[in-house]
């Protein structure tokens, strides 16, 4: 599905309150993809995205626009703290791991949709293998030792053989417990299957990862090197259907097949979100951490300005991954970028601090609103929620005013603040019961909290 930019801001404002700009940068970056896939090779290698730079406070929205826009097309998203990278040398992630994530993270998309293509026919396989479970078939061999044979001390296929099943009871007692199967008879019954024992985690030396990557699978390296090691488990039919279901699945996928495609969806669609590079801005006059800081923005820099990262799924070029940064730069500026770095994000949005107002849009409007979250769940309960016009408004003008009075964490606040209004119901669950949330109930949970400035420092 193409969406023109038009389409995708309003799919953003269904879960997003204001932020035009933002929304309305990505959509066209978004749209600007598209364009370019229609032009000829040769133009087409010449067009490269026009990364983006969202400057604001915390919780107003940066990383959810991001997110959701990359859900909406379908993109392969990282989310990295630019915090966590150090220069080379020092301990800490090294910058090469956002693309091996965004590798990841387009490999598990394309097999999930490659899952989906082959299931019928891996369905039709697992019905199988349980027939065969709930009733096996005869053994017709002994185990023999291998070096039996170098001594002819017996010659292969002999060795006694068992007694023969009639093969045409054996049949039909399967297609009777297939029927069985089939009506969802047999779910509860118990069997014996045999999976792939996951191996212990380990450090791959080889993928150039720092400490914080310690965990990569040292089997993956080796490929099918290394024996796997299997273990039996008792399972339900139900259970082991959806065991079966996976490995039947995974043998009919063309896995170098699936790997050129995520490659290719990560390098044309990939989205990586660099969150907090105003922590690493920093001029080079300055000493101290702020050296190691540079160090980090001229590390990063290849990355975005376009190199290869070698990936467990191959190389990945990074030329026409669209990286989206992000900051509230407080105490730095944008200029305090190094300048290769600046030049590699020539769009620039500023995002609006919350007002209340926003704060109010916020707890209603949105398909996933705070109002009808806390409905829901507290409707299993029996519990039903009335939230007034009022009492909304009353929420919204206390988040501002404790995000005035003390650190502005934006939107982030109106959790906090739900959370103590229904404190009381959350856990005496008066069930069957209606709660009316107005603004004379808002101000009489919250409102000698907001009032007091140490309070709500330390509880709001």
């Amino acid at each position: 599905m193409v969406l023109t930019p038009k389409e995708i801001v309003a799919e953003l404002d269904r879960y997003i309150v204001g932020q035009d700009d933002a929304k309305r940068a990505v959509a066209i970056a978004m749209r600007n993809r598209y364009r370019r896939q229609q032009l000829p090779v040769e133009l087409r290698e010449e067009i490269l995205p026009k990364n983006i730079l969202m400057i604001g406070p915390t919780g107003v929205g940066k990383t959810e626009i991001a997110r959701r826009l990359a859900r909406l097309v379908h993109a392969p998203f990282v989310k990295i703290e630019a915090t966590k990278f150090t220069e080379v040398g020092y301990v800490g992630r090294d910058v090469d791991s956002m693309i091996r994530e965004l590798a990841d993270v387009a490999m598990r998309m394309v097999k999930a949709e490659r899952m989906k293509d082959v299931e019928e026919k891996a369905e039709e396989l697992v019905e199988d293998r349980l027939v065969e479970l709930l009733v096996p078939g005869p053994t017709t061999s002994q185990q023999v030792n291998p070096m039996d044979f170098l001594w002819g001390l017996t010659q292969p296929g002999g060795g006694p053989q068992q007694e023969s099943v009639d093969d045409h009871e054996l049949r039909k007692e399967r297609e009777q417990v297939r029927r069985l199967l089939r009506l969802g008879e047999l779910e509860d019954r118990k069997v014996d299957v045999i999976v792939e024992k996951s191996p212990a985690p380990s450090w791959d030396p080889m993928s150039g990862m720092g400490i914080d990557d310690i965990g990569a699978n040292f089997r993956e390296m080796l490929g099918d090197l290394l024996p796997k090691k299997t273990q039996k488990r008792t399972v339900t039919v139900r259970e082991a259907r959806g065991i079966l279901l996976q490995e039947e699945a995974a043998k009919l996928l063309d896995m170098e097949a699936i790997s050129a495609e995520a490659v290719a969806l990560a390098e044309e669609s990939g989205i990586v979100f660099l969150d907090e590079i105003d922590k690493i801005a920093g001029s080079e006059k300055q000493a101290g951490p702020d050296v190691s800081r540079e160090g980090v923005q001229r590390d990063i820099l290849p990355i975005i300005e376009g190199s290869t990262v070698m990936t467990k799924i191959g190389p990945v070029r990074t030329d026409y991954v669209l990286f989206i940064a992000a900051g509230a730069f407080h105490v730095s500026q944008p200029a305090d970028l190094i300048p290769e770095l600046q030049g590699r994000f020539p769009i620039r949005v500023n995002l609006e601090s919350l007002r209340a107002k926003d704060f109010a849009r916020i707890l209603t409007e949105p398909h996933n609103s705070l109002v009808k979250q806390y409905m829901a769940l507290l409707g299993t309960e029996g519990i039903e929620l009335d939230f007034t016009t009022d009492g909304v408004l009353a929420m919204a003008k206390i988040a501002e005013e404790v995000n005035r009075g003390t650190e502005n964490i934006g939107a982030r606040r109106l959790h906090t603040i739900m959370e103590r209004l229904l404190d009381d119901v959350s856990f005496e669950m008066p069930a069957g019961a209606k709660i009316r949330i107005d603004e004379a109930f808002v101000h009489a949970k919250l409102g000698e909290l907001a009032q007091n400035r140490d309070l709500s420092r330390y509880i709001l």
